[in-house]
């Protein structure tokens, strides 16, 4: 099966991917990771202000299929959340890169976004 990876942004091994937008970066889960939960009914997210570790779990997207923890592809405070969730956490699964995006992350360094996989990379990666 075949998986959108836009080319525009950076992948990390657990599926989650990171875009800079105007002066934050916005993370969030990719459309394989979506596809692989099935339907998505709750997401946990940190709140504004919290300074995140590369690596740290900072969130939990829970689907019909599943629980799962989300992973913060980079070291960075989260500037802003996607509180449209909180009344419909399906926008993840009908727009894994637009609408359904998780958290933005203000504070990053952005050599350590350049290191994460590349859409090829990940689209290896994922099939």
């Amino acid at each position: 099966m075949s998986f959108d990876v836009p080319t525009d942004r950076r992948y990390t091994e657990s599926h989650e991917w990171i875009a800079p937008t105007d002066g934050t970066y916005r993370v969030g889960i990719t459309d394989f990771a979506q596809d692989e939960l099935g339907d998505i009914v709750f997401v946990e997210l940190p709140a504004e202000g919290t300074d995140l570790d590369e690596g740290e779990e900072y969130g939990v997207v829970e689907s019909i299929k599943a629980v799962s923890d989300v992973y913060v592809p980079v070291s960075g405070t989260v500037a802003a959340v996607n509180e449209a969730l909180t009344d419909a956490p399906e926008l993840i699964n009908d727009d894994p890169y637009g609408d359904g995006w998780l958290i933005e992350l203000e504070n990053v360094d952005e050599a350590a976004v350049e290191e994460l996989l590349d859409a090829d990379a990940y689209e290896e990666q994922t099939e």
